[in-house]
């Protein structure tokens, strides 16, 4: 008996050394996400509800409702559905390929390398890179002209709507290809083959049987890629400036100062984007709950 009480007691603080081991080694992460996520983002709903010498107010929620403020968040969730849904419908295809079109696995293997490093080419960066290449002096621009083409002239403008849904879909797709692809690669080879011993055609499979299974993860692929687009700034305030008049560049705006400076205004224009962005993460992530245990 002596013995087993030994064994116990000495076992304990070797238990408590390791939990102790396991938190320092998260540590750093649980502090950094305190500091520049938690915190900020505390600091901001409360400032959302308070005036600028700190009584509370419902103003600022009442001033998003605001033609101006409407209209800006009226822009980018258009921006952010229409380079969401190019993104998906691209991203899905050029999956299929790498996964089940019979291409060679090196092919797949350097896409998804250039994917992992093009999902995060974003800011001014991008905005530069497009505007070189699609710009009014941009390559493609000037070798169009070459051949007597001129883009411009059919109303093409790389500083416009359209031309920040071009710009957003370079790091839509990618991302897309990289989160559907663990999917595509989920589908059972015996699924098909039960179809086809059933009688199924080929697009009878993709669309009793596949799409049924994928819809939930391309679902939540199409608003994780919304809620990616629908905070993104950096690009958008370097490729437009102030010319385009989305909820980021108004925020910033606001933040930093301009003639209409208000600070708390800013926050609750951030909250407005933290429900937006946090009700489609949320929906995201039932969704790909929910294809996970289609695919066990």
């Amino acid at each position: 008996m002596s013995i087993v009480t030994t064994s116990t007691v000495s076992s304990t603080p070797m238990i408590n050394k390791r939990v102790v081991v396991d938190w320092m080694g998260i540590a750093p992460f649980l502090i950094f996400a305190l500091l520049f996520l938690i915190l900020p983002t505390v600091y901001l709903v409360a400032g959302a509800f308070l005036t600028p010498d700190g009584s509370f107010t419902l103003k600022n929620i009442a001033d998003l409702f605001t033609p101006t403020i409407m209209s800006a968040y009226l822009i980018s969730i258009k921006i952010s559905v229409a380079s969401a849904l190019g993104g998906a419908i691209i991203g899905f295809y050029l999956a299929w390929a790498l996964v089940l079109g019979g291409l060679p696995t090196w092919v797949r293997h350097a896409f998804l390398t250039f994917s992992g490093v093009a999902s995060n080419f974003a800011g001014v960066p991008l905005a530069f890179s497009f505007i070189a290449t699609l710009g009014r002096q941009g390559l493609v621009t000037i070798l169009l002209a070459h051949f007597g083409f001129n883009l411009y002239g059919t109303g093409f403008n790389l500083l416009s709507f359209f031309g920040l849904t071009i710009t957003y879909m370079y790091f839509q797709i990618p991302l897309m290809v990289l989160i559907i692809t663990p999917a595509l690669d989920g589908m059972k080879k015996e699924w098909r083959e039960a179809a086809s011993i059933l009688g199924a055609t080929n697009g009878q499979y993709w669309w009793m049987v596949a799409l049924p299974i994928l819809w939930p993860s391309l679902l939540g692929t199409t608003l994780l890629l919304f809620a990616n687009s629908f905070g993104a700034i950096a690009t958008a305030i370097a490729l437009t400036g102030s010319s385009l008049n989305i909820v980021p560049i108004v925020l910033y705006a606001q933040i930093r100062g301009d003639v209409l400076h208000n600070a708390n205004l800013g926050y609750a224009l951030a909250l407005g984007m933290i429900v937006i962005t946090g009700i489609s993460n949320v929906i995201y992530i039932l969704m790909r709950m929910r294809a996970e245990r289609w695919q066990k």
